[in-house]
């Protein structure tokens, strides 16, 4: 399927007045002008919308989604992606820490996505290394958000993720509160130093205590194992594709097409072989 590309500019509510650039990927259908496709909001890594990103956003779209892509960053500086070297990657992990709208971000481009006329307002999330802990962090708690795919998200004992804010994720899933939220993915690398093996078996276990839909995936690669270039040697392109295929397989079923609502009539799973 063909795609093409845009991008809005959108008012916040931070003191500086800095709007928030949201690029999204649509796809196009010759001779379907008034076509309408499930959203996926895209989170970007600490680097904001980069090639990777893009190429990753537009293998979305190019099935049949419209997707929208928040640049993080728009508290410091514009919408430019940051360089993969020392300095851009320091610049990152800066600001990642002192962002203080990644929760108006996520509501922004979920609300953008279900406000565009191609958009069938049908909604679900992914994300990578800070984008996969976005959705987690946020997106993955709106009602609207239908599935949620982590691709290896940073760890949940990092200290502090935006300013003034602790990740408090897990505290609101022990709570109840992504109950009844939709269908979530958590896909991990077990040689990514990002997360260490306690933080994803609290995660695993929180999630599963708490009765969230989740696939947990732990698979042999390292952290940024999706990213085309610049990975500093960790592209995995042949479990890249695999996993693109499992998430869209996500997707697919959740949002793909409309089921109507979900009716749990109580059955238990019967235990035969």
């Amino acid at each position: 399927m063909l795609i093409a590309k845009t991008f809005h500019d959108l008012p916040s509510k931070l003191d500086n007045g800095r709007p928030i650039r949201i690029f999204v990927v649509s796809p196009v259908v010759p001779n379907y002008p008034q076509a309408k496709f499930p959203g996926v909001v895209c989170f970007s890594e600490i680097y904001q919308v980069t090639g990777p990103v893009e190429r990753f956003a537009g293998q979305i779209a190019s099935q049949g989604y419209v997707v929208a892509c928040p640049s993080s960053y728009h508290e410091f500086e514009g919408p430019e992606a940051i360089p993969y070297d020392t300095e851009g990657t320091d610049r990152g992990n800066r600001y990642k820490a002192n962002v203080a709208a990644y929760d108006e971000d996520a509501t922004l481009s979920v609300d953008l996505l279900v406000s565009l006329p191609n958009c069938n307002g049908r909604i679900a999330a992914t994300g990578m290394c800070l984008g996969g802990h976005l959705v987690r962090l946020s997106a993955a708690f709106d009602p609207r958000v239908l599935s949620s795919v982590c691709f290896f998200a940073t760890d949940v004992h990092s200290a502090t993720l935006g300013k003034g804010k602790n990740d408090n994720s897990l505290a609101r899933v022990h709570k109840g509160d992504m109950t009844g939220k939709g269908e979530l993915v958590m896909i991990f690398g077990k040689q990514d130093t990002h997360v260490p093996r306690e933080g994803r078996d609290l995660i695993r276990k929180t999630l599963e205590d708490a009765e969230v839909p989740c696939s947990f995936l732990e698979v042999q690669a390292q952290h940024a194992f999706i990213r085309d270039e610049s990975s500093k040697g960790r592209w995995d392109a042949a479990l890249t594709r695999s996993l693109f295929t499992f998430m869209m397989e996500v997707f697919d079923r959740t949002i793909g097409r409309d089921l109507g609502p979900k009716v749990d009539k109580g059955e238990k799973v019967e235990h035969v072989c």
